[in-house]
């Protein structure tokens, strides 16, 4: 079945992904390509939206793609940049704000009877970022809505289907966004709201079965919940021809490895477990460089996962729970903007002597939709709702060398934390926790001696992609009680402290 699509067009916004997130939650679906590079196909598509950016228009550097295949031949909407674009490049004029327009705002006018605004009134909350404002707006403009400091708010131009905003409404500050996308995509643009989780499901297994016939699929389990979905999807399409690997690196969480085994007894899943502990730690002996670790880790598993795809006859695909954001990372959005932090290992094939041919069955997903596709599914709730944890395991949360003695400390503190957080009902209010394991000993003392032990910090944020993060505010009787239960329990520690750094300027683990 074919499917509406929205294209948006990224020229560099921290907030794009946001943008496709908010369409996708219409049930619509969205794609993001760079601002230069304008698929060929653009038939397929029934709107477009034009992002935000970091850049200025008036900057020599601005960006300036040339929409002429677009305006005013498809319906299109401009966000921010967007909008100051349409209106520099056709005879308006966009000046320095005398004051950076950043935060919260709201609507002072509101034109009336117009489908764009429809529902949204005078009031309505709104959420500007920009240091450059519209002073006179393009040929052709209508002025649509202001706020107290933001004459030209929104807009539209006469006898086309385009309109164009200075404010973001894919954030979740601006209340109405949802309802000016809908507005927009499906009362203006005629886009049909019918991509749903089980619209995915159906389509996915009917491609995967073509695509794969009867040939024989491995795929590498996590334990999380991006693994888990692909190998759903993928047993309801080939049964019993796809084999799990799941391997336990020694770095997961306290009896992760027999209890997601477990887990995965129940779904009906052809899962092997291989425990390759010591190997791991063996690569890891005396090495304190995060990259390193990360490498050394890497290579052991792909050898490790090797050997046992090798012990399976005629096995011709390798799945991957891939998912749609690595796949813009990796693309790196407008080639600078958005550049990337960090690598993924999930994008990018495999060492040569893995000749297998790759499956990626999420990776048009984002992580709250592949969560919505597993519920769909009637996948287990406590599984799709498990926090991330990194690939790298707690050899990323252990700073300096990986010892096996500091993975057990490690493993214990973070049992009594998880566990904690589970038992006081916060573990869904957080995003992702976990503690890590500080090189560095600090005196204490305990009855009457003096200790000379580990300092372990708790790590708790909130985040819908990890893109960017608040550190949560847990309650102190929860943190004091944390406290107790990791001094008092896990031999080896003598201080615990709570991380309160926000995503950007610092990241979710510490290495």
């Amino acid at each position: 079945m074919q499917h509406d699509k929205v294209l948006i067009l990224d020229f560099g916004s921290q907030y794009t992904q946001l943008i496709a997130r908010r369409v996708r939650e219409l049930n619509i679906y969205s794609e993001i390509h760079p601002f230069n590079k304008i698929p060929n196909n653009l038939e397929d598509y029934k709107a477009v939206i034009l992002s935000g950016s970091p850049m200025s228009v008036r900057s020599e550097d601005a960006y300036h793609p040339d929409l002429s295949d677009i305006r005013g031949k498809k319906p299109m909407l401009a966000v921010c940049y967007g909008a100051q674009y349409l209106a520099h490049f056709s005879g308006g004029e966009v000046a320095e704000s005398n004051t950076r327009e950043y935060g919260r705002a709201n609507l002072s006018y509101v034109e009336e009877n117009e489908t764009f605004l429809e529902g949204i009134h005078i009031g309505s909350q709104v959420w500007m970022s920009h240091s450059d404002t519209i002073k006179i707006l393009p040929e052709n403009g209508v002025l649509l809505a202001s706020t107290h400091d933001v004459q030209n708010a929104a807009y539209k131009i006469e006898n086309e289907t385009t309109y164009a905003i200075q404010f973001h409404p894919e954030v979740y500050h601006s209340t109405d966004g949802k309802l000016l996308l809908e507005n927009f995509l499906v009362k203006i643009a005629k886009v049909n709201p019918d991509w749903t989780p089980n619209a995915f499901i159906e389509e996915t297994v009917e491609d995967l079965k073509t695509k794969l016939g009867n040939d024989k699929v491995v795929l590498g389990l996590s334990g999380g919940v991006d693994s888990s979905v692909a190998a759903m999807l993928l047993h309801k399409a080939i049964g019993k021809n796809l084999y799990c690997i799941f391997v336990n690196n020694g770095l997961l969480r306290k009896n992760e490895f027999s209890d997601v085994l477990e887990q995965y007894k129940g779904m009906g899943l052809n899962v092997k477990g291989v425990d390759a502990s010591a190997r791991f730690l063996d690569a890891l002996k005396d090495e304190s460089d995060p990259e390193k670790k990360r490498k050394a880790i890497g290579r052991i598993f792909i050898e490790v996962f090797d050997d046992e795809a090798h012990l399976i006859e005629d096995v011709k695909w390798l799945a991957q729970g891939t998912i749609y954001p690595d796949v813009i990372e990796s693309v790196s959005a407008t080639g600078g903007p958005s550049a990337t932090i960090k690598s993924h290992h999930n994008v990018g094939g495999l060492p040569d002597f893995m000749k297998l041919k790759i499956i990626e069955p999420l990776k048009e997903l984002f992580k709250d939709e592949v969560r919505r596709v597993g519920a769909s599914m009637g996948m287990d709730k406590n599984l799709l709702g498990r926090h991330p944890f990194p690939g790298p395991g707690l050899a990323i949360r252990i700073l300096g060398d990986v010892t096996a003695e500091k993975v057990r400390i490690l493993q214990e503190v973070d049992a009594i934390f998880i566990n904690g957080l589970k038992q006081a009902g916060l573990y869904d209010k957080v995003w992702q926790a976990g503690a890590m394991l500080l090189p560095v000993n600090s005196v204490g003392v305990m009855g009457d001696e003096r200790t000379y032990e580990k300092c372990v910090a708790l790590r708790a944020v909130e985040s819908t992609d990890g893109m960017t993060a608040d550190w949560v505010n847990l309650p102190y009787e929860f943190l004091q009680k944390t406290s107790n239960d990791i001094i008092n329990k896990v031999k080896g520690v003598n201080r615990v402290v709570y991380d309160i750094s926000s995503k950007p300027p610092a990241t979710i683990e510490w290495e």
